[in-house]
C-alpha cells in the first residue's frame, strides 16, 4: 500500500516538474524574442555619408529616445546594398532612409513613427544659389528658379539608373519624354554661348537624378556645365563661397537646417523644386516594429 502511494506521488511530482520546466521555457523564449531584433543587428542603424544632415538627425534620435543603438556611417550605395542583402534573407535591418527614393518602389518598406518629432514633418527639396549668380548668369538663374518636378518624375529617373541605365542617357531620355515640363523651366531664358555653370550635389540617388537632369537642360541652353559630387557640408560651403553656382539638393526645413542657418547671408534660396520629401528611420514591413520607441524595449 505504501509502495503504491509512493509511485503515485512520484508520478505527480514528475508531472509538476515537467509543467514547471515548460513554463520556464516559454518565458525564456519570450524574452529572447523581445531582444533578438537588436541583438541580431548588433544594435546598429545603417546610415549613409557621415556629413549628411540625415545622419545628424538619426544620431539625435538615438539620444532623445535613449537607444543603445549606434548609427554607422557608410554611403548611399552601401546602405541600399545592405538593405538588399537583409531583405533577400528576411533579416532585420534599420536604415536612414529618405523619399523620393527608388528603394520604396522595389521593396516593401515603412518609416518608423517618430513621436518626438526628431526628423520633423514633410520636407521639400530646394534650389539654392550663390548670391552673385543672378547678376552674373541671369539666364541660368531663371532656369534654376523655374525648375520644379514631382516625386514621380524623380523616382522614374532614379529607378532606371538603379536598373543599370547610364545616368546621362536616362536623364536625356526623361527630358525628351517631358518636353512640355522642361519648356516651363526654360521659359523666358535666352540661349548662351559656352558660359560655365557649376553645380554641386551629394551622392544620394535623388540628387544624382535631379542634378543630372537640370545640368543637361542647362547644357541644351548653351552652358558648359560642371557637376561636382561632394558630401553635404562641402556642398553647402562651395555654394556659399561661389566655388559652386548652385545646388538643387537642399533638404529643408530639417535635414539641412544647420547649413542654411550657417550660410544664409551668402546664398539665396529660390524655393522648392520638389514638395513632399521625407527622411527618417526605415525598416522592411516584415519587421514587427512600428515606432522608434519600440527600439528602446
Amino acid at each position: 500500500m505504501i509502495k503504491n502511494n509512493w509511485k503515485k506521488l512520484s508520478v505527480v511530482a514528475l508531472s509538476i516538474a515537467a509543467l514547471t520546466f515548460v513554463g520556464c521555457g516559454n518565458k525564456t523564449e519570450t524574452k529572447t524574442a523581445d531582444t533578438s531584433i537588436g541583438e541580431k543587428m548588433n544594435y546598429k542603424i545603417t546610415g549613409i555619408d557621415a556629413g549628411a544632415g540625415e545622419m545628424k538627425l538619426a544620431e539625435q534620435a538615438v539620444k532623445d529616445y535613449k537607444l543603445k543603438y549606434t548609427v554607422q556611417a557608410s554611403s548611399g550605395a552601401a546602405m541600399t546594398q545592405a538593405l538588399a542583402d537583409a531583405y533577400k534573407n528576411k533579416e532585420p535591418i534599420i536604415v536612414t532612409g529618405w523619399s523620393p527614393h527608388w528603394m520604396f518602389g522595389k521593396y516593401d518598406l515603412k518609416y518608423l513613427k517618430d513621436p518626438k518629432g526628431v526628423f520633423g514633418g514633410a520636407e521639400h527639396i530646394d534650389t539654392v544659389i550663390h548670391k552673385g549668380v543672378k547678376e552674373k548668369e541671369p539666364n541660368a538663374y531663371k532656369i534654376l528658379d523655374q525648375f520644379a518636378w514631382t516625386s514621380t518624375d524623380m523616382e522614374a529617373v532614379m529607378l532606371k539608373i538603379n536598373d543599370g541605365g547610364d545616368v546621362k542617357e536616362v536623364a536625356k531620355q526623361w527630358i525628351t519624354d517631358n518636353k512640355d515640363k522642361v519648356s516651363k523651366w526654360t521659359k523666358g531664358a535666352k540661349k548662351v554661348d559656352g558660359k560655365t555653370i557649376n553645380l554641386a550635389y551629394v551622392a544620394w540617388d535623388s540628387e544624382i537624378a535631379s542634378t543630372n537632369v537640370i545640368g543637361l537642360v542647362l547644357e541644351d541652353m548653351g552652358y558648359k556645365v560642371k557637376l561636382t559630387q561632394v558630401d553635404a557640408g562641402p556642398m553647402w560651403a562651395a555654394v556659399a563661397s561661389g566655388d559652386a553656382d548652385a545646388i538643387v539638393s537642399a533638404w529643408l526645413p530639417a535635414t539641412h537646417a544647420k547649413y542654411i542657418s550657417d550660410y544664409k547671408d551668402k546664398v539665396e534660396n529660390l524655393g522648392p523644386n520638389l514638395q513632399g520629401a521625407k527622411v527618417g528611420l526605415v525598416v522592411p514591413k516584415y519587421m514587427n516594429i512600428d515606432s522608434i520607441e519600440d527600439l528602446a524595449k
